[in-house]
């Protein structure tokens, strides 16, 4: 008889949980942050960027559509991690434009201190839009739906580059599919605009539940 999972590692494949630990991260970030300050490299001198952070010094730099910013501990004078704001191969490139995937690499003596839910609150209130990728921690789990009680999450299926609104609530058997994410509004959108600029399917009801969850918003 199989053994039964432990209720951990239930709770991981509930989530699709990558629970690998990055190897390298010390000697990444700190060839990264000797590359910010070396004159001549082409991460020297990128500009900074004003989030409510004391203590860091947010640098961020864009490449081929693709959004980077490094956070610098000022007063240890090296990189506590970085997040990157991806392109998403699987969605269509009528999407594309319109959302971006977060991964975010912190040194442990920074992780839990707020600074990717900081970033994330930055990308969001200047109209940007999130989505998930195949896999989530369980901190950027939870820093998805800290981030629901104030931007609007949905649940959408993506195959074949095409997207189908789901609802804001989803079974646990759908939350398992490899095909569903989750999608956070930034500032300024909502189901109908994103689906109009998106191509992403609607359901009949979905538009009026739209209405409904701006209108809980807006009261809070």
């Amino acid at each position: 008889m199989p053994l039964s999972p432990l209720p951990w590692l239930a709770r991981a494949l509930e989530l699709r949980i990558d629970v690998a630990a990055p190897s390298g991260l010390e000697q990444e970030l700190e060839t990264l942050y000797r590359r910010l300050h070396r004159p001549g490299d082409a991460l020297y001198g990128l500009p900074v960027i004003c989030l409510n952070f004391p203590g860091f010094v947010f640098r961020y730099r864009e490449a081929d559509g693709e959004h980077y910013i490094y956070v610098e501990d000022a007063a240890r004078q090296c990189l506590a991690g970085y997040t990157v704001l991806n392109r998403l191969v699987e969605v269509h490139r009528r999407a594309d434009p319109y959302l971006r995937a977060p991964h975010s690499k912190y040194a442990p003596a920074y992780q839990r201190r707020g600074i990717a839910t900081a970033i994330y609150r930055w990308w969001l209130e200047a109209g940007n839009c999130l989505i998930t990728g195949a896999r989530q921690s369980v901190g950027a789990n939870a820093l998805w739906h800290s981030l629901a009680k104030r931007y609007e999450l949905l649940y959408v299926d993506l195959r074949s580059k095409s997207m189908r609104a789901l609802g804001r609530h989803v079974d646990q058997a759908t939350q398992e599919d490899l095909h569903t994410r989750m999608l956070l509004l930034g500032n300024g959108w909502h189901l109908d605009r994103l689906a109009a600029c998106t191509g992403m399917l609607l359901h009949a009801g979905d538009l009026e539940d739209a209405r409904g969850i701006r209108g809980r918003m807006r009261a809070h």
